[in-house]
């Protein structure tokens, strides 16, 4: 059996910066965000709202969406965003 996969888009609180991710366990890996556990781009720029995510057959699908969305624009990143979560809510509260 696969492990399934999740990309996820996390933002500060300025809606200023976009980070897209992809992790096999959404929880835990924006737990990790929220509590500035990783080092990197996200802890640099404070983003730990998640805005956006979806779930992929496996972690293999997860990866080659995340590289897709990777090369699109930051206007495309919004729209898709806006279109499933048009307040820019923080979403961890409705996945833990």
């Amino acid at each position: 059996m696969e492990k399934q996969g999740y990309i996820y888009i996390i933002t500060n609180y300025n809606n200023s910066t976009l980070y897209i991710g992809v992790t096999s366990n959404l929880i835990k890996r924006i737990w990790e965000h929220k509590n500035h556990v990783v080092d990197g781009f996200s802890n640099k720029y404070n983003l730990e709202k998640l805005v956006y995510f979806e779930q992929c057959d496996s972690i293999e699908t997860a990866i080659l969406r995340e590289k897709f969305l990777k090369g699109k624009t930051r206007q495309y990143k919004i729209s898709l965003i806006q279109k499933e979560n048009p307040t820019w809510e923080d979403l961890y509260k409705d996945i833990t």
